[in-house]
């Protein structure tokens, strides 16, 4: 097994531990506001702040993206679904625990009841907007509408509130070789961009975090269930992914500071932030 290696019940501890996460507490590892982070990075902006104050509106940002988008929480907290709300139409409202709340308008569908507390990244409802449809409200094409509203009662722009946008912190397991919550939390990222993973951005990988990294895995060679319980074939498999990334070790299913570093390098492209 060479030196690259760290224990896998060490790891199998942490699945178990995690277990399905349907509610939990935000995480915080590196974020520009503790807790929070911008879902939306990897959109384009398809109406300022500004412009929204230019037609008379008390502000938001619009991005651009197709009916049906997954709609991850901005930060955790409790959720209010609010039906045709006027022109924003259905508009789904997380309450912050420090005061502060996210509302995303123009939604096609919502998803979880009103009082379900959900942790930062965690699928809140569906994008919509077309124009006509419902619960588009005076949306005339498909988009989201996300602004924030500060404890007095202000509507704030949330990009400013996040510090100018900023998506996920690199993970430092590029330079040390050792994962953590911010490297978890770019791999949920991920999972949830490109293999369907609808749980939190929280740094905790549980089931439903393996099991996206499995079904992630069949192009690198995993051929075993996805169960979320992650085994020599499934870090093989990563091993092989990493091997594009700078691994030059064994695929022997073990993983250690090689093969994460390798596997960190992927998830520490800008795409992923």
């Amino acid at each position: 097994m060479g030196n690259d290696w760290i224990g896998r019940r060490a790891l199998l501890r942490g699945t178990v531990a995690a277990g399905v996460v349907t509610v939990v507490g935000a995480g915080t590892a590196g974020a520009a506001v503790p807790g929070f982070y911008h879902p939306f990075s990897g959109y384009r902006i398809t109406g300022t702040w500004q412009e929204h104050l230019d037609r008379g509106s008390l502000g938001g940002i619009d991005f651009g993206m197709a009916v049906g988008t997954r709609l991850p929480a901005a930060g955790g907290g409790v959720v209010t679904n609010t039906p045709y709300n006027g022109t924003g139409g259905h508009t789904v409202t997380i309450q912050h625990d420090n005061g502060y709340r996210t509302q995303y308008l123009h939604l096609s569908q919502f998803l979880l009841a009103n009082g379900t507390r959900v942790g930062m990244g965690a699928v809140v409802g569906l994008s919509g907007g077309a124009a006509g449809a419902p619960g588009s409200g005076s949306s005339t094409g498909p988009h989201l509408h996300w602004h924030m509203i500060n404890p007095s009662g202000a509507r704030i722009d949330p990009l400013v509130y996040l510090g100018s946008g900023a998506g996920l912190p690199k993970t430092s397991t590029e330079q040390d070789g050792v994962p953590g919550p911010v490297m978890w939390r770019r791999a949920q990222n991920w999972l949830r961009l490109e293999q369907g993973y609808t749980g939190p951005i929280d740094g905790v990988p549980g089931v439903n975090t393996y099991a996206a990294l499995q079904r992630a895995m069949r192009a690198y060679g995993y051929g075993g269930p996805i169960d979320g319980v992650p085994g020599a074939n499934t870090w093989a498999a990563v091993q092989r992914l990493a091997a594009r990334w700078g691994y030059t070790g064994p695929i022997d299913g073990v993983m250690g500071p090689n093969s994460w570093r390798g596997f960190a390098r992927f998830l520490n492209q800008d795409k992923y932030d």
